[in-house]
């Protein structure tokens, strides 16, 4: 059975300036392995195929980019994780291009720009999305690739977890004085023209989520989110759905004063955000069946960057990366590893709270029902 489930602590953020010049071409660098064979970057399966890490970082630095999409600062602790890549291999520029796209966007993007220069190296997807367009990322496997539990990967390499949180409500509590406890007190008259979505969802994963999360709430199911869809549906006809896709600045304003997003989201969004955050924002965990959502790694066929791409991969999934995610109330991949090998923070894993153990996720299949049900239903539904 799911059991409730709430977001403890606040999250540890710091939002960092990211570049975004465009970058240069450059040809795919080539290693030789210890056996004498030139091995090309952009078909390495692993760090040890190019004559391992020393090896990578070399051909990584001789490309001198890293190319990565849709991440914003604020997002999972992503400000900080930039910040460390540039400062631990300062001969890597990274350009972070559309940080408040979605994972649709991602795809777009790598379609369109694909043989240029500024072509998306890396994803960062929503399960429907990612599995729409397995043709489109090359495998690899990371060196701590074991830590990463079976079913959080892709047997091949292709793809692999790497943090998920809960989705939850964030609200402005100047604005709403009462805490909402069920997904139904959105429904009511002090929420009109309030409630607010990462976008739309036949496009953004979060979006989705919110609509799965309604359809949970609603007696759905994670393979039938018709439920979901219906009530959004009550929500526009009652005027308290708003269509803005909120940003960290329209909390801060007052424009969106709720949220249903990820929890490592609204975290951020409120005290935790510091200046750039709202402290009066809250987040709620709404009792009943809690939803959560791993996101995807995967490093793209086409990557301009294919070292860079790989050694970003291999950086993410260090200890110290993986508690970074952690510390904004985002949880890693390799958790259970690093608990068990006694890497993980303890300090910040007691601030968040340990890892949900009960909620639904949807599977792949799942996933790709919901994506078909919401291009059929949800312009309609909304209006």
């Amino acid at each position: 059975m799911i059991s409730k489930r709430y977001v403890a602590g606040a999250a540890i953020l710091v939002a960092v300036a990211v570049s975004l010049t465009a970058c240069a071409g450059t040809a795919a660098p080539s290693s030789a392995t210890s056996s004498g064979a030139t091995v090309d970057a952009k078909t390495a399966t692993s760090a040890a195929a190019l004559g391992g890490l020393p090896a990578l970082v070399k051909a990584a630095n001789a490309e001198g980019q890293l190319n990565l999409i849709t991440l914003p600062p604020s997002w999972a602790n992503y400000g900080k994780i930039i910040a460390g890549f540039e400062k631990k291999y300062p001969k890597i520029t990274i350009n972070s291009a559309n940080p408040d796209g979605s994972s649709a966007d991602e795809i777009s993007a790598a379609k369109a720009q694909k043989g240029q220069s500024t072509a998306p190296d890396v994803f960062d997807l929503g399960t429907a999305v990612l599995q729409q367009n397995l043709d489109m990322v090359a495998p690899y496997k990371v060196a701590n690739w074991a830590d990463i539990p079976a079913d959080f990967k892709a047997a091949d390499g292709k793809w692999y977890y790497d943090y998920t949180g809960l989705m939850s409500v964030g609200y402005d509590s100047k604005v709403i004085k009462t805490a909402p406890k069920s997904i139904s007190d959105l429904l009511g008259s002090d929420f009109k023209g309030k409630v607010a979505i990462k976008g739309d969802p036949t496009q953004a994963n979060e979006a989705a989520s919110a609509v799965y999360l309604a359809a949970l709430q609603n007696k759905g199911s994670a393979s039938n989110i018709q439920a979901g869809v219906d009530f959004f549906a009550k929500l526009k006809k009652a005027g308290n759905f708003l269509a803005v896709t909120p940003t960290q600045a329209t909390v801060v304003s007052g424009e969106t004063p709720v949220v249903i997003q990820w929890s490592f989201n609204n975290l951020a969004w409120g005290a935790a955000g510091g200046a750039a955050g709202n402290p009066n924002f809250k987040t709620v965990v709404l009792p009943g069946t809690a939803l959560g959502s791993y996101y995807n790694q995967a490093i793209s066929i086409d990557a301009p960057h294919p070292a860079a791409a790989r050694l970003w991969e291999e950086y993410l999934y260090t200890p110290a990366v993986q508690n970074l995610f952690l510390a904004s109330g985002s949880y890693p991949a390799t958790l259970a590893a690093m608990e068990s090998a006694k890497t993980v923070d303890a300090k910040v894993l007691e601030t968040v709270g340990a890892a949900p153990k009960d909620f639904v996720q949807l599977t792949a299949d799942q996933a790709t029902t919901a994506g078909t049900l919401l291009a059929a239903k949800w312009a309609a539904a909304i209006g």
